[in-house]
Parts: structure tokens; C-alpha cells; sequence
């Protein structure tokens, strides 16, 4: 019996060609001379728009109404061990592919200043955002995986070549500790493989399978493959990685890194770990909030206490994806929902943070201290105001993106776990603390550097950047329906699971727990 319903293959491959367009892109610049660095910025500038149109495409034609997975294309690759090229989006992959071609064509505009080996750095630039494409339309786990790895292998000559402050540290302590995270994902994506009886990679397929993973199979190998996504999601105590990171990398690549990259962890943790192993989760759900309760906390708290105006940032996403992983370790409608519309609204906001601390202010001033700015706010409006609509969203302010978010995954949490949700309302405060602070000693007060009077204008690209993504944060925190219909129709049929799981586990127990589950219920039951 299909549960996952999916619907027929399309007429033109359109989720073929986003990712196609940009590794067309790549080879094309590639091809180019180096010197051609004109030529090269507007070949990554055109495919990368082209990407996001046919993104906006898909999400202007998919049917919140319609079958689950739309957009569906499938073909044989390697049939001897059950892998196939397959990929199809819900509601919850077109709002990441939404945001990801967002945060790239601006990333392209906000990397127009590169001038060292300008299209090496297009080239990866382009080919980490074809894994990243990837990784939220594919529907076969081991195209999932080869995409992941597309997405993350790059960034660590990104970061190394073209980074600053301690960036050669930054890009192998990040690539350390990807790779330990891809090192766990993998296990846990062999033993499904196996453990399933079925011998394939299809998500579908496992999806429905009957009676499932045994409870015993669920509990050993749930937490390797949630753990290993979580890495990249920047989820405690393997969220070290990220700060250092997001100081290291260059601009455009914070962006992604911040605004994209963490997002794929977290659509990894939902996509494979808690549909595919419903009991497994409800099982881990209270070690894993736990956890993340760190990540909401320590991480505003720690972003308080910065000087360096992008580690303010960098442990800011540490805390706002720590929301994410709390909603969805709170296993319910409500926080999935939340969890996946503050994946699009913190995407959003971040990539708007990075593009004015890293491009506007930094690249003019050559300075990050807190101390050494101030009353920028008079040399350059524009940043100001961009900075200040990304704050208001980072403080769930109603009206913006980051409201309906984060109201929806307090709601969500408070239903399982109401004392862990108190204890996270201590972040609120503290984010609006560190934002008010931050915005205060950079953009107002008095101008303490002469020089600051003859900063240079903004350039059209840095306009461009933020006239796209600021409207975002108001179209979506005053009309959440935007994108909330999809996402909660996509989010059904993993809830679905989830229910049955939990009132399994209701009637048996928990066995971590000392439950009375017998050495066969934990191999046969789903």
C-alpha cells in the first residue's frame, strides 16, 4: 500500500534543471579565462537567477492541495543495489529550494569585489550550491548523501583560500567535524538499507514499509543518523564548528554557510532520521531537546558577550538553530510546522546579517571590533535599516518572518516538554539584548573614525541584495500563509507517524526507560 502518495512525472524535468543550470554554470566558468573576471561574475550572477526563477516557478505551480511529492522524476542508476536518480519536492523542499535560490543569486551580487582567482572561487561557489539543490529534491537516500557531500566538500577551500581571521583553522576545524557528522550519517544510512529487507535507497519505499524497522533496530541506529545531520545543523556540543566558521569564510559564503549549509542538517535530521525511525525519535526526543535547550540559551548568552561583530552573528545562528532542532525533537504538528518555517526565516535573516557585516561594514572599515564602530547608521541608511529589520525578525518580533516561527515551535514544545520551553523564553530577552547592543554600538551614536565620513557608497549589488531578501522577512511574517499551507501538508504524514509510534510505545513503554517491551516486541515491532 503507497502512503506516500507521489505524483506523475512532469512534463519538462524542472527540478533537473535548477541544480543542471548551476553545474552548467560551473563548467562554463571553468572553461573561461581567468582574467575574464567580468565575464565570470555575470555567468554566476545569470545562473544563479535562472535557478531561482525556476524555483519560483515550482513554488508558484505546486498544489498544497495535490499529492505529497510533486515534481517527480525517477531513473534507473545503479539497479543492482537499488539506486536511482529520483528526486521530487513537498512543501517543505520547496521552501528550502526557495531559500537557497534566494541566498545564492544574492550571494553571487555580494561577491563581485572577489578579484584573487575569482573563477576558482565561482566555480565552488556554484558547485556547493548544486549539492545543496540536491539534497532538497532527492528522494533516493544515497543521492541524498552524494549531494550532501557535493554541498559540504567545498566549503572547505572556500574558506581556506579566499576566508580571513584564522581562516585556514576555521575551514579544517569545520571540515573535521562535518566529516565525523557524515561519518555517523553514513551508518546509519547502511544499516537502513540493510535493516529495512528491502535492499534499496528509496525514500518512498522505506517510508512504507511494513511493519517497519524493528523497535530494537530504531533505538541502536536513530540517534547515529539524527546526531550526524545535527552536526551540521550546528546542534550542542558539536555546534563549536560554526562561529569559527562563520568568522573564517567570506562573505557570500557565510551566507550560504549560515543562511543555507546549517538548514541541510536540519532537513536531514526530519527527512531521513525522524520519518524513516518514528520510534526511534519519539524514544531520543528528550535527550535531544535537552540538548538543544544549550544551543537556545548558551548560544544568545555567548553572542551577548561578543565584541567581534560577525561572532555576534555566528553564535546567533548557533541559538536560532537550536530552535529549529527544538521543534523538531518536540515530534507534534505545531513544531514541525515552526521548525521548518524558522529554517526559511532564519535562512533569510542570517544571509541579510552576513551581507551587511561582512560586505557593507567590514569590507569598508576593515574592522569587526564593536568598540572601534559607531555611527554608521549616518554614512550608510541602507545597512542600518537592513540590519535593524533583521534584528527585529532574530528577536520574533510580530510582523516579521521570525514571529510566526518561533510562536508556532513555543507552542509545539510547550505541549511535550512545557518545562524545557519556559527555560528557552530565557533567550528571548537575551537576543533582544545582544541585537539592541549590537545595532546601537555599530550603527548610531557618535562616528569615532574620521575616516568613516568617506566611506564609499553602497554599489548596486549590495542595493539589490538587500531590496531581495529584506521583503521576505515582512511578505512572510504578515502573510505566513505563504508558505505555512504546504510546509503543514507536507509535515502530515510525518506526524502521522509519529502518533502511531508514540501510542505504541504508550502501550509497551519506553525501554530505556525500563519499559516492558520483550526481546521480541524490540524485533518485531514498527
Amino acid at each position: 500500500m503507497n502512503l506516500i502518495p507521489i505524483e506523475a512525472l512532469p512534463e519538462l524535468p524542472y527540478l533537473t534543471l535548477i541544480w543542471l543550470v548551476m553545474l552548467l554554470g560551473a563548467v562554463i566558468i571553468a572553461a573561461l579565462p581567468g582574467r575574464a573576471r567580468e565575464a565570470i561574475r555575470w555567468t554566476a550572477a545569470s545562473v544563479a537567477l535562472i535557478s531561482l526563477l525556476l524555483s519560483l516557478l515550482v513554488y508558484l505551480a505546486y498544489d498544497p492541495q495535490g499529492r505529497t511529492f510533486q515534481f517527480v522524476e525517477q531513473a534507473p542508476w545503479i539497479p543492482s543495489l537499488g539506486i536511482s536518480y529520483f528526486v521530487g519536492v513537498d512543501g517543505i523542499g520547496i521552501a528550502m529550494l526557495l531559500l537557497n535560490g534566494l541566498v545564492i543569486f544574492t550571494g553571487t551580487l555580494i561577491s563581485w569585489n572577489i578579484e584573487h582567482r575569482t573563477k576558482e572561487y565561482f566555480v565552488l561557489l556554484l558547485l556547493l550550491v548544486v549539492g545543496v539543490y540536491g539534497v532538497f529534491m532527492s528522494l533516493d537516500l544515497f543521492l541524498f548523501f552524494v549531494f550532501y557531500e557535493l554541498a559540504v566538500l567545498p566549503m572547505y577551500l572556500l574558506i581556506a583560500v579566499w576566508g580571513s581571521t584564522r581562516k585556514e583553522y576555521g575551514a579544517m576545524k569545520l571540515t573535521l567535524y562535518l566529516m565525523v557528522g557524515s561519518a555517523f550519517a553514513i551508518i546509519g544510512l547502511i544499516a537502513v538499507y540493510f535493516g529495512s529487507g528491502l535492499r534499496t535507497f528509496n525514500l518512498i519505499d522505506l517510508a512504507n514499509l511494513s511493519p517497519g524497522f524493528s523497535t530494537g533496530f530504531q533505538i541502536a541506529f536513530f540517534l547515529p543518523l539524527f546526531v550526524g545531520f545535527g552536526v551540521l545543523a550546528g546542534m550542542f556540543p558539536f555546534h563549536t564548528w560554526s562561529p569559527t566558521g562563520h568568522v573564517a569564510a567570506p562573505t557570500a559564503v557565510s551566507m550560504l554557510h549560515a543562511g543555507v549549509l546549517m538548514k541541510l542538517g536540519a532537513f536531514g535530521c526530519l527527512r531521513a532520521a525522524i520519518w524513516l525511525m518514528p520510534v526511534g525519535a519519539q524514544i531520543w526526543a528528550p535527550l535531544i531537546v535537552t540538548l538543544t535547550l544549550f544551543n537556545v540559551v548558551y548560544g544568545a548568552y555567548i553572542a551577548m558577550a561578543q565584541r567581534d561583530f560577525k561572532y555576534v552573528i555566528g553564535y546567533s545562528s548557533v541559538s536560532h538553530m537550536g530552535f529549529v532542532v527544538m521543534g523538531l525533537a518536540a515530534l507534534n504538528a505545531t513544531a514541525l510546522n515552526g521548525a521548518v518555517l524558522q529554517m526559511f526565516a532564519h535562512g533569510i535573516m542570517t544571509a541579510l546579517f552576513f551581507a551587511v557585516v561582512g560586505r557593507m561594514v567590514y569590507d569598508r572599515t576593515h574592522t569587526r571590533q564593536l568598540p572601534e564602530l559607531g555611527g554608521l547608521g549616518r554614512v550608510m541608511p541602507l545597512a542600518a535599516v537592513l540590519f535593524i529589520l533583521g534584528g527585529l525578525s532574530s528577536m520574533g518580533m510580530p510582523g516579521t518572518a521570525g514571529f510566526f516561527a518561533e510562536f508556532n515551535i513555543f507552542l509545539g514544545v510547550w505541549q511535550r516538554f512545557p518545562l524545557v520551553a519556559a527555560l528557552a523564553g530565557l533567550a528571548i530577552p537575551i537576543t533582544a539584548a545582544y541585537v539592541l547592543r549590537v545595532t546601537r554600538a555599530v550603527f548610531f551614536g557618535a562616528i569615532k573614525n574620521p575616516a568613516f565620513y568617506r566611506l564609499p557608497k553602497l554599489t548596486w549589488q549590495e542595493w539589490a541584495t538587500g531590496l531581495i531578501l529584506a521583503p521576505w522577512i515582512i511578505a512572510v511574517g504578515l502573510f505566513p500563509n505563504l508558505l505555512h499551507p504546504m510546509i503543514d501538508r507536507s509535515v502530515a504524514p510525518v506526524v502521522q507517524r509519529l502518533e502511531v509510534a508514540r501510542a505504541r510505545l504508550a502501550e509497551t513503554g519506553n525501554p530505556l526507560l525500563g519499559g516492558s517491551v520483550s526481546a521480541q516486541e524490540l524485533d518485531q515491532r514498527p
